[in-house]
């Protein structure tokens, strides 16, 4: 079966090369049960990290990899769908390129496709600061009373999907946070399972309070609209 990576990529040319390393270890281990690609979307970087996934790509033949590049910094939902429409695989993988997710917590999400279509990580212990911590706590807490969902880390990037379910959404730009429950208004069965999480080494996190908590309720009264109005009825023809 193939298997898509997608790693969102925006200023992060000092981690890039430690991640791919990290990769290396895990794709060998998946080889030959999957055949596996890493499509690195560059989300407009004003930094060497273009470069550095090019070597990626000459340096590890075996990771398939392919650099999709948008035309100026688009944001993390943008960078997500580009890649979900280059993804070539049956089954998709999403994974921070910050180094903040674990690589090593792939095959273990891979192995509940069994009983669900998405495979959601949930950071077990953070290693994010004090407030950001709790600002995302708030977050899901008013993000779950809304959509009626329980998902409990939506801000995990590390998730696993069939893309046959990512093919039926249209996404707009902030809705990469509520991936989980728009997929399942497509029936997709979500499971949450705990995964790894570890301290940012290089670079600067990309959001802040203002962009956590303000920015997107707007996009979750937008989800709440689609969940009121989605045309979730079944047909058959009878003869």
């Amino acid at each position: 079966m193939r298997l898509s990576i997608v790693l969102p990529v925006y200023n992060e040319e000092e981690n890039l090369p430690l991640l791919a390393a990290e990769l290396q270890e895990v794709v060998a281990g998946l080889v030959p049960a999957w055949q596996v690609e890493c499509v690195f979307v560059d989300d407009g970087s004003t930094d060497r990290s273009r470069e550095r996934m090019l070597e990626i790509r000459e340096r590890y033949p075996s990771l398939g990899v392919r650099v999709v590049a948008l035309d100026r910094n688009w944001g993390l939902t943008a960078a997500m769908d580009a890649g979900f429409r280059a993804a070539r695989g049956e089954v998709v993988v999403t994974l921070d390129t910050d180094l903040q997710n674990d690589p090593r917590d792939i095959p273990r999400l891979l192995e509940h496709l069994d009983r669900a279509d998405v495979v959601v990580g949930v950071r077990a212990r953070r290693r994010d600061p004090f407030v950001k911590r709790v600002s995302s706590r708030i977050a899901n807490a008013i993000r779950n009373r809304v959509t009626h969902d329980d998902i409990v880390d939506t801000g995990c990037s590390l998730k696993v999907y069939r893309r046959e379910y990512l093919t039926r959404l249209k996404l707009f730009n902030g809705l990469h946070r509520f991936l989980p429950t728009l997929l399942k208004m497509e029936g997709a069965r979500v499971m949450q399972v705990p995964v790894n999480h570890r301290p940012r080494r290089y670079g600067a996190a990309k959001y802040h309070l203002w962009n956590r908590l303000v920015g997107p309720l707007m996009d979750l009264f937008a989800v709440r609209w689609m969940q009121k109005r989605h045309l979730g009825y079944r047909w058959e023809e009878i003869r």
